[in-house]
């Protein structure tokens, strides 16, 4: 595609050096995978300044540069004059409108969900992209478990761990509509929200789950991370709220001004979709829905009683769809869950495994409430530090799984440039009597699992929590693969394996004693 950049009249170019237009192929905000004919935006991040790779990505190929060092940028402009300089007040910013031209305003083309809050983000997108698939609107999905079509998993490398960069996420928007999507569900994040990920993109829904402490290490201050999330519904048609939450939804209910749906797990909060009568059932949940003055009982697929919180914000964006209340209950019962969330696994000896990568001490509260009520023999808790997050949060996570467990498991997550033990031992912090038989520790992730599952017995609940990010775990800038459904196989198959071992073993030892016995008594028994 060939680009004039002096009539990119929705990109606030300063100051262009060099050629106006180029021929291009390729976008990127990392020199390692510039190539020929690529634009570069020199980000500045936390940990680096892309202007100090400008110069690697020319001499791969790349043809036009974004950046905010007018200096920098002019003196390269002398020394590669075939190339264009563009010098911008705010990269990310620029990248964001950039991207959508390039990628010829695919967000538009698509029916657009937000969703955004402290826990929930992951689930709701996956309720939501099932239940408007089911409804006859194919939608994708984007966040924490990657990227999916109205039909399967895709292959992409994620630039971030929830929301992707503009540039990645025009380039998905653009790609789900071209595979015939028609809408797209995903998760928005407080810092995608500061980073001008999401900009220029109005939202045809806004969804808000709930507001606790969290992201801190980057935000700095509750407040500042509060604003960011708000940002999203300044940018949305129209939305759905929960008003039961305290941090931020009745704010949000009082002061959006377009059309909007509230929903309640509390009778009194006058919500516009209201659950009640909650039944565990072997397959699922079901409950009482109230909507519009009516009564419907309701079946899905789902355990714990914030999700069935997270099923309403669903039903809430498929009304504003304008689907039919008893449309969308004849499908619940056919409601998808996301990978990792109260995902159950069956093992040996009615064990059961459930993951969920729980990762703030809100959502482990209420999971731990929702797994304690299931039938069980003793239930095992692993609970991890996430080095890439903060710090001041794990403490947390021990103290509220102080007491609650059989068995505690303390590991790490992602340990990033940090000692393993170190973010062990500030886990350790939390409990009051740390020093128990029955709280262990492991410095991986598979080291913890296998000693969750290594502790487990016949009719055991073995809870797996924290949050494993896109099938890894990162090591000093390094995605590591990992797969705690792979390890739990392997586990059990050997575990199997080992038992017939040793069943065969004993058999073995019977024939030998019984060749040493004596024909009568042999045949005595």
């Amino acid at each position: 595609m060939r680009i004039h950049f002096n009539h990119l009249s929705e990109v606030p170019v300063k100051k262009i050096f060099g050629p106006p237009s180029q021929q291009i192929h390729h976008l990127t905000f990392d020199s390692r995978q510039a190539n020929d004919n690529s634009v570069f935006f020199s980000m500045r991040g936390e940990n680096h300044d892309g202007h100090q790779y400008i110069e690697d990505a020319l001499k791969k190929g790349t043809v036009a540069v974004f950046g905010s060092d007018y200096v920098q940028l002019q003196q390269l402009s002398v020394k590669y004059p075939a190339c264009t300089f563009l010098t911008v007040d705010n990269v990310r910013e620029a990248m964001a409108k950039f991207s959508k031209h390039y990628y010829h305003h695919a967000d538009e083309q698509l029916k657009t969900i937000g969703i955004t809050g402290t826990n929930g983000k992951t689930t709701v997108a996956a309720y939501v992209r099932s239940l408007l698939t089911l409804l006859g609107m194919s939608t994708g999905s984007i966040g924490t478990t990657g990227i999916w079509s109205s039909r399967k998993k895709l292959s992409y490398k994620k630039s971030t761990p929830t929301t992707p960069e503009s540039l990645d996420l025009q380039r998905i928007f653009r790609d789900l509509a071209d595979l015939g999507e028609e809408a797209v569900a995903m998760e928005v994040s407080s810092i995608a929200l500061d980073q001008h990920r999401v900009d220029d993109i109005l939202f045809d829904v806004a969804i808000h789950t709930n507001l606790s402490e969290e992201h801190l290490e980057y935000h700095g201050t509750f407040e500042h991370y509060k604003e960011c999330k708000l940002r999203l519904f300044r940018q949305a048609k129209y939305a759905v709220i929960n008003i039961d939450d305290n941090g931020m939804g009745k704010e949000l209910a009082g002061t959006f001004s377009g059309l909007h749906f509230t929903y309640s797990m509390s009778e009194d909060k006058q919500a516009d979709l209201y659950a009640s009568n909650i039944e565990i059932l072997h397959t699922g949940t079901a409950f009482e829905l109230r909507y519009a003055g009516s009564d419907y009982r309701v079946e899905v697929p789902v355990f714990g009683e914030y999700n069935i919180a997270n099923v309403l914000s669903a039903i809430g964006a498929a009304l504003l769809f304008g689907y039919h209340i008893e449309d969308i209950i004849k499908v619940l019962s056919s409601l998808e869950s996301p990978e990792g969330r109260f995902q159950i696994i069956n093992g040996p000896g009615s064990r059961k495994i459930i993951l969920d990568y729980a990762h703030t001490p809100v959502a482990l509260t209420r999971l731990l409430e929702e797994v304690r009520k299931l039938p069980h023999s003793r239930l095992i808790v692993m609970i991890a530090g996430i080095g890439i997050r903060d710090f001041a949060k794990m403490p947390k996570m021990a103290a509220v799984a102080e007491n609650k467990a059989d068995e505690i498991i303390v590991t790490v997550d992602h340990p990033g440039e940090h000692d393993p033990q170190i973010i062990v031992n500030q886990v350790m912090k939390g409990f009051r009597k740390p020093h128990l038989s029955s709280i262990h520790q492991g410095l991986t992730r598979k080291d913890g699992v296998l000693k969750s599952l290594e502790l487990s017995q016949s009719n055991d609940i073995v809870l797996l929590t924290s949050g494993c990010i896109n099938g890894a775990q990162i090591v000093k800038g390094e995605a590591i693969p990992h797969s705690d459904e792979e390890i739990i196989e392997t586990f059990f198959k050997s575990w199997k394996q080992g038992k017939a071992g040793r069943r065969v073993s004993h058999k073995k030892l019977i024939l030998k004693r019984t060749e040493r016995l004596p024909v009568a008594c042999r045949k005595n028994g």
